[in-house]
This record gives C-alpha cells, sequence and structure tokens, in this order.
C-alpha cells in the first residue's frame, strides 16, 4: 500500500538522532549508521539532499561530519520529505495532471488528493522535537 522510501525513513531517523545529540555536535556518518543500524552509502545519500536543503551542515576534516542545520523545533517531518524525495505526491495526477491517461473518467480523484492533503498537513505541523517528546498528533 501507501510506503515511504528507505531513503525518507533514513533521513528522518538521522536528523532525529543528530537532534538527540545537541544542535553543535558533528557526528560522522559511520557513527550514525552504526548507531541507527542502516546502511552507511544510504545514509550518506540522504545526508546529502538534507545538507542541501540547510537541514544538515558538513563539516570537512579530520573531525568532520554532519550537525543539525536547524534546531529540531524548527525541522518538520515535511521539510525532510522534500528535502530528499521533492513535493510529496500519492498518485501521478496528484503531480501533474496530464501524466494520467484516465483523468477525465476518474472518479476518485478529489478523495486521493484530500487524503494526500491531509499526509501533507501532519507532516508539516510535526517537528522533530514534537517527535522526540512523543507528542501526539
Amino acid at each position: 500500500m501507501l510506503q515511504v522510501s528507505r531513503k525518507f525513513e533514513y533521513g528522518l531517523h538521522a536528523v532525529t538522532y543528530l537532534s538527540t545529540k545537541g544542535v553543535d555536535r558533528v557526528v560522522t556518518v559511520k557513527e550514525m549508521a552504526d548507531d541507527i543500524g542502516v546502511s552507511q552509502e544510504f545514509l550518506s545519500k540522504a545526508m546529502q539532499s538534507l545538507k542541501r536543503a540547510g537541514i544538515a551542515r558538513s563539516v570537512q576534516g579530520v573531525k568532520g561530519g554532519y550537525s543539525l542545520g536547524r534546531k529540531p523545533g524548527e525541522i518538520t517531518v515535511a521539510d525532510i520529505a522534500i528535502a530528499i524525495e521533492g513535493a510529496p505526491h500519492l498518485m501521478r495526477c496528484g503531480k501533474k495532471l496530464a501524466s494520467c491517461e484516465i483523468s477525465s473518467s476518474c472518479h476518485h480523484r478529489d478523495y486521493m488528493n484530500s487524503l494526500q492533503n491531509k499526509i501533507q498537513d501532519l507532516m508539516a505541523s510535526t517537528t522533530i522535537a514534537s517527535l522526540l517528546r512523543k507528542e501526539p498528533h
């Protein structure tokens, strides 16, 4: 059914992990991957996307690695999703109506767009800080 990508999942884990270490603490991808229990290579790709979006900062050199680019309360799940995957969409027509060959006879497009909007709203209103506090959503 609906499933987020592994890259998004790893990115969410990484940002949450970095948040527990503090805003200024620099952590290597290897340390993160080992502690989280994920592929270092795949996590590295997610971190590059997060860096480009300003969610993570990279530090070069011997003591290099990544730290948070913003405070956990300023980073939403939607920020991470967009940084890694681009704007979310459940169906092809949610991204580009012209990409759907049956759009003229579709009876559920409005429903799916509504569902997509609810998911986006939840992700946009959920900060990493609130996840760490385990607040109900």
